[in-house]
């Protein structure tokens, strides 16, 4: 147990502390095409009387749409507002299924577990719920808690390489942003080396104490941000093209990219920024960017974080501390894509 509304432990812990003292009328679990065939049987005896809802996998399926697909389902099995839903996935999966929960019938509980690295370590702590609209990613949303997220890292053997490494990238950004100590440990060691037990701790643990801090990002929680107002222009960018990133694939590159700007600022010395850009680019590789970045820019102006026509972003203030509502102009962001194409 980590809090009364996070749980680090297995199915069955979390089935016992908490569904065994809850009298719902009915539950429900969301599944996509992944996680129905892999993790769902890992809960699926455990669980008490439930309805199993299915839908597709994927950030192009983050839309209203979908979310028509969900209520519809919690509207034909006549679910009402003393009833569960139980959402098991990763990142897309638990900022849509929260938000749905979170809206029907204007809020019904709602369960969180995370199976995959991303989603553990970032996604499923901080109420953010939330879908895409118009190729804007996650700009319809609402903030809400679920009643309880359970973080089994069981659940992370089911995960390619590719999306372990994706979820990497969010733990390297709260070392980056607030403990330099685990920053030096981590960049030692290779991907398949980490210790993912320690690590989903550690970043939940700092990730929780900034949102309980700041739980409607009127501040301090900005500096989760660090690496995202680029990095979430190109995923959206990506998004439907045939070189589609991963979201910590993107984060990658927006923290190269912004860790550039913070340097340019003062914020970080020469020898931080090359140590970063040194280690994201050894752990990612490079992705070819358009010679035109303009549409990347512009995706930028869109950022939540925003205000006015002014783009704000979180940067590292040398290693290991961060600072937020910084402006940068679209020529600071043009000349940090312009350095990463360079490195």
């Amino acid at each position: 147990m980590f809090s009364d509304k996070v749980v680090i432990g297995s199915p069955a812990e979390f089935v016992k502390s908490f569904l065994n003292n809850k009298n719902y009328s009915k539950i429900g679990v969301l599944v996509d095409k992944h996680t129905s065939l892999l993790c769902y049987p890992k809960i699926k005896d455990l669980l008490p009387a439930h309805h199993l809802f299915q839908i597709p996998s994927g950030e192009e399926n983050k839309t209203l749409t979908t979310c028509t697909v969900i209520w519809q389902q919690l509207t034909d099995y006549s679910f009402d507002r003393h009833s569960l839903l139980i959402i098991l996935g990763g990142g897309v999966l638990g900022d849509m299924g929260g938000f749905c929960a979170a809206t029907y019938k204007r809020g019904i509980d709602f369960v969180l577990i995370p199976t995959t690295l991303l989603s553990q370590v970032d996604a499923s702590v901080g109420g953010k719920l939330g879908i895409d609209f118009n190729n804007y990613k996650n700009h319809i949303g609402v903030f809400q808690e679920p009643v309880c997220t359970l973080i089994a890292t069981e659940f992370l053997s089911t995960l390619p390489q590719r999306e372990l490494r994706s979820g990497f990238a969010e733990i390297i950004k709260h070392c980056l942003i607030a403990d330099k100590e685990m920053w030096d440990e981590i960049r030692t060691q290779p991907l398949q080396n980490q210790n993912w037990e320690a690590l989903v701790s550690h970043s939940v643990k700092i990730k929780y104490k900034i949102i309980s801090e700041d739980p409607r990002e009127k501040g301090l929680r900005k500096i989760l941000n660090v690496g995202h107002t680029i990095g979430h222009a190109l995923e959206t960018y990506f998004l439907n093209t045939p070189n589609k990133l991963f979201h910590g694939e993107a984060i990658a590159i927006g923290m190269i990219a912004e860790c550039f700007i913070a340097t340019k600022k003062g914020l970080l010395n020469q020898d931080e920024l090359n140590q970063i850009s040194n280690y994201l680019i050894q752990l990612f590789g490079k992705e070819k960017l358009p010679e035109n970045v303009d549409d990347i820019i512009d995706l930028a102006g869109q950022d939540k974080k925003n205000r006015g026509n002014k783009i704000k972003v979180a940067l590292p203030d040398s290693i290991g501390k961060a600072v937020w509502d910084i402006e940068v102009t679209k020529e600071e962001i043009a000349e940090s894509l312009a350095f990463y194409q360079s490195i």
